[in-house]
């Protein structure tokens, strides 16, 4: 979708919604990919990278756990980094987040270039991820925060974890302003995050 015409987010989760969605997914995933998707769930929650984005993520390539940071290239990106920005992103990731990924590729059970592995390939299709979002969603029973009230487990989409990290850093964390919000989700303009978030915005 143009960031144009992108429209307000509808559906969002807060933070102990998404910390269900991690354990249930611990609890009912096969134990070989557990930890896969544990990761994969910290992954988009904490770094609001778009799905695309993530299954397109490389392990040598885009993962440096060392400096705690994604490596993501301009040429996977949607409309970020702009003509003036450099050719790649550096996405720090929290300290929690490294922990789980380190714990993840220390026993991951296919060695992929690919950083998310899928059973059937060297790496997850966009599907394969929607379809672990919603398992989990479903397995914790959350009810998404939506514009109408609550919405449903199965209305839980990769996308709403990028919403959720809106509305984690404008309703919980302390001193984030748009333009930080802008900057985690490399929006290519200040107005596409308004006009998408502003009735999050401290609710």
């Amino acid at each position: 979708m143009d960031s144009q015409t992108q429209e307000k987010a509808t559906v969002w989760l807060k933070p102990e919604q998404v910390e269900k969605m991690r354990s249930a997914t611990v609890e009912s995933s096969a134990t070989y990919l557990a930890t896969r998707n544990d990761a994969l769930l910290a992954t988009l929650y904490d770094s609001g990278l778009r799905v695309s984005e993530a299954i397109a993520l490389d392990v040598d390539d885009h993962l440096d756990l060392d400096d705690g940071v994604i490596a993501l290239p301009a040429d996977l990106q949607k409309d970020y980094p702009t003509d003036r920005s450099p050719s790649y992103t550096e996405i720090e990731l929290a300290d929690e987040t490294v922990r789980t990924l380190r714990m993840y590729l220390a026993g991951r059970w296919k060695d992929t270039a690919a950083l998310w592995p899928s059973r059937q390939s060297d790496r997850m299709s966009t599907e394969s991820v929607r379809n672990v979002v919603r398992d989990a969603a479903v397995a914790a029973d959350v009810r998404p925060m939506t514009v109408a009230g609550r919405g449903n487990p199965e209305d839980v989409t990769p996308h709403t974890l990028r919403h959720s990290v809106a509305y984690r850093m404008l309703n919980v964390e302390d001193g984030n302003t748009f333009y930080d919000v802008r900057n985690r989700l490399r929006h290519a303009s200040i107005q596409t995050t308004e006009r998408v978030y502003d009735h999050i915005d401290r609710v």
